[in-house]
């Protein structure tokens, strides 16, 4: 996609968080301003470009919708986009991008590892370490078991590029059939017969709550669930009753309907329930890498070149080069 000349010096408005990006190679190619959550709807008139550093806050679906120009462009550091958009935003001829190619391949790991830890029961080893308890017990076979990866933009592939190489078998649904994905009509036939289900969906109007109670019922009462799409993909009330009465397995999850998760929060005692604070995809020197990726989509942008990953804001996502994800 062609943007419209830039000036000379663009307006680069940074809504912060710790630590802030490194953006040395812009410094005399772009007016770098820094803002807060609360300062944020004043300063986007004077914007050209907004880097939402902070891609956790809802900032700037609260701030968009005010009076003045907005940015041409805006890039979050993240995969999703669910926390920018408003109907305002939607509306608008501002160009959104996103940090696809980032955070693909650590994510498949780390699903990788949950996958490897359900299978090989390593929470309840360590649990039996720390008690000093010598208990045999046996583990499951990976290799020759089923997995259903819920999402085929690039992290639902590399999820299932790396199943694959442990020797799952993988079947991968998105929005629509193309080759080699199923479309979203056969995801409930799918899942009565996977070992392993795993969520790495966009969240928009079409997918939220689609891990409901009805979906958790029709898997295997052996079947994993895996969430490291969005909190609000998963039904939380459904998913604690399908683990406390034995509907499924097993379950981890990365992401939650509220984060940071509360200490007193009913999740933290549900059984056979893995727990992480939102780290998937987040391995040393992810911050760097992402502050590398906007200078050279900064570059682009300046040069009135087309950007890559820009995001379909009315789908929510990046659409693939095939058809819908």
């Amino acid at each position: 996609m062609s943007v419209p000349a830039v000036p000379p010096v663009p307006t680069v408005l940074v809504l912060e968080a710790e630590p802030p990006p490194r953006l040395g190679p812009l410094i005399g190619q772009a007016d770098i301003r820094y803002t807060g959550e609360r300062s944020l709807a004043g300063a986007l008139p004077g914007a050209d470009v907004l880097l939402v550093w902070d891609f956790a806050s809802d900032a700037v679906r609260r701030a968009w919708p005010g009076p003045g120009p907005r940015p041409r462009w805006v890039h979050t550091p993240s995969a999703g986009v669910d926390r920018l958009l408003c109907p305002e935003f939607v509306a608008s001829d501002t160009v959104l991008t996103n940090a696809r190619g980032i955070f693909e391949e650590p994510i498949a790991e780390y699903v990788a590892g949950l996958v490897l830890a359900m299978a090989k029961d390593l929470p309840r080893t360590l649990e039996l370490q720390r008690g000093r308890e010598w208990r045999h017990r046996e583990g499951l076979r990976v290799a020759g078991s089923r997995a259903v990866v819920v999402g085929s933009g690039p992290i639902g592939l590399a999820i299932a590029k790396t199943l694959r190489a442990l020797g799952v078998t993988v079947a991968v649904t998105g929005r629509a059939a193309r080759p080699g994905i199923h479309g979203a009509e056969d995801l409930d036939r799918l899942l009565t017969r996977a070992d392993w289900v795993v969520c790495a969906a966009p969240l928009t109007d079409r997918t939220r709550g689609m891990f409901d109670a009805r979906r958790f019922g029709l898997m295997q009462p052996s079947a994993r669930f895996v969430n490291v799409g969005r909190g609000a993909l998963v039904v939380e009330d459904a998913l604690v009753a399908a683990l406390s009465e034995r509907g499924i397995a097993g379950a981890g999850l990365d992401v939650f309907e509220s984060e940071p998760l509360a200490p007193d929060d009913r999740l933290w005692d549900v059984p056979g329930l893995i727990i992480s604070p939102h780290m998937s995809g987040d391995t040393v020197g992810w911050r760097d890498r992402l502050g590398e990726q906007f200078t050279e989509l900064f570059a682009l942008w300046r040069a009135g070149k087309p950007l890559p990953n820009v995001v379909d804001k009315e789908r929510g996502y990046v659409p693939s080069h095939d058809t819908d994800t």
